[in-house]
């Protein structure tokens, strides 16, 4: 059953992580690298303003960069997390970000972990 929806759900990671939507872009770099399915600023736009809904290739390349359960990232009522990621230590997710963007990402907010 669907709580929610993609652009609700893309809008509580921001603001609870504290990201903007380029860093969202950043995490997404290895996975749209890795499956050949761009991701811009304009998609993710208006993924988050809900002008458009991402199919199901873009869920699962935002999915792995924040670390969530796709169906959750849809707006379904299931667990938040990465269900095949069962270690939630935020060291542990710190630490799956490619070098370069984690950088970038502490020198950008220093002193906020994520």
């Amino acid at each position: 059953m669907r709580k929610s929806t993609t652009a609700e759900r893309l809008k509580y990671i921001l603001n609870t992580r504290g990201l903007k939507q380029a860093d969202i872009l950043k995490l997404a770099e290895p996975f749209v690298k890795q499956y050949g399915i761009p991701l811009n600023k304009n998609d993710l736009s208006q993924y988050v303003n809900g002008k458009v809904k991402p199919g199901q290739f873009k869920i699962t390349i935002l999915a792995k960069a924040l670390n969530v359960n796709e169906a959750w990232l849809m707006g379904y009522d299931v667990v938040s997390f990465d269900s095949y990621d069962y270690n939630t230590d935020p060291e542990h997710r710190i630490a799956a970000i490619p070098e370069p963007i984690r950088q970038e990402l502490q020198e950008k907010y220093p002193g906020n972990p994520q």
